[in-house]
């Protein structure tokens, strides 16, 4: 008990004597941590969009000439039995003759009844984790093996160009995420390093007295504690109440679970700790 006092007390005063610095660390933190959550919630709503982008893909296959309009049950068989084709629709001549009418308004082949040109085909709904440009080509490799199958045909070049954007946009939020944190780290050690220069002659006393590292430590790792989860909750508090002043009609922002929030906080809590070490390590390395 005497010792949590002691550590609580002298939480307090680190505090009082120095609240310009607190405040500075706790704001300079918010507002890292802030751009960092701008950028989480922009990562997660730009990969939404992507997700409903890709469900728009159609891939589809087409039925050589010289099969029989009897025989396409056998190749209706083999692309479902493909892993992650979830589903396959025949598309005759005439309901492809149905669906340009409906697209184009008119139907342009009055008088082709009989001699109906339009290809026949099979629509593939593909798996959600199969949308992918090497999972595809693995798809059209076992299409190609059956019998009766001709051209696959798919926005190829589109998803390359997709996957190609969102790997540069991974790799570029992961270095700034890196460098977001390693930042906060720097800052928020600095910080506490001022405060505790003020207290170099206290902090040697305590040395000569016996005092562990980890006793005389402990006050500024609480402290580098707090600030850090604090400083993150601010952030999201931000966030949160901005939520509840700014709408959008068209894109849906797609928000961290509760679960994730969290996490977050505590591992900026933790960060601030570490912090809160380093930022002693030196003063007490040089007491020693």
């Amino acid at each position: 008990m005497i010792r949590i006092a002691h550590i609580a007390r002298e939480f307090g005063r680190n505090l009082r004597r120095n609240p310009g610095t607190a405040f500075a660390s706790i704001l300079s933190l918010t507002l890292l941590f802030l751009l960092f959550d701008l950028f989480w919630l922009a990562a997660g709503t730009s990969d939404r969009f992507y997700q409903d982008l890709l469900s728009g893909i159609r891939v589809e296959v087409f039925v050589e000439e010289p099969v029989a309009d009897s025989s396409v049950a056998p190749i209706k068989e083999g692309l479902e039995n493909i892993e992650g084709v979830f589903k396959a629709e025949y598309v005759s001549r005439g309901l492809a003759r149905e669906r340009l009418t409906g697209l184009v308004g008119a139907d342009l082949l009055v008088g082709y009844d009989e001699t109906n040109p339009l290809p026949r085909s099979f629509v593939l709904t593909v798996e959600q984790d199969y949308l992918r440009t090497a999972a595809l080509e693995e798809v059209e490799r076992h299409v190609r093996a059956i019998e009766g199958a001709g051209e696959v045909h798919y926005s190829r070049v589109w998803l390359a160009k997709a996957e190609n954007t969102k790997s540069i946009f991974l790799q570029v939020g992961l270095a700034l995420g890196a460098l977001i944190l390693a930042t906060a780290l720097v800052s928020s050690t600095n910080n506490i390093r001022l405060m505790t220069r003020a207290r170099a002659v206290g902090f040697r006393q305590m040395l000569l007295l016996g005092a562990g590292r980890l006793f005389i430590s402990l006050p500024f790792i609480v402290e580098g504690f707090l600030i850090g989860g604090l400083s993150a909750a601010l952030g999201w508090g931000i966030i949160f109440y901005g939520r509840t002043k700014i709408t959008f009609s068209r894109i849906e922002i797609i928000f961290p679970s509760q679960d994730d929030i969290i996490m977050f906080c505590l591992v900026t809590a933790l960060l601030g700790a570490i912090s809160g070490y380093f930022g002693l390590r030196k003063l007490l390395r040089e007491q020693a």
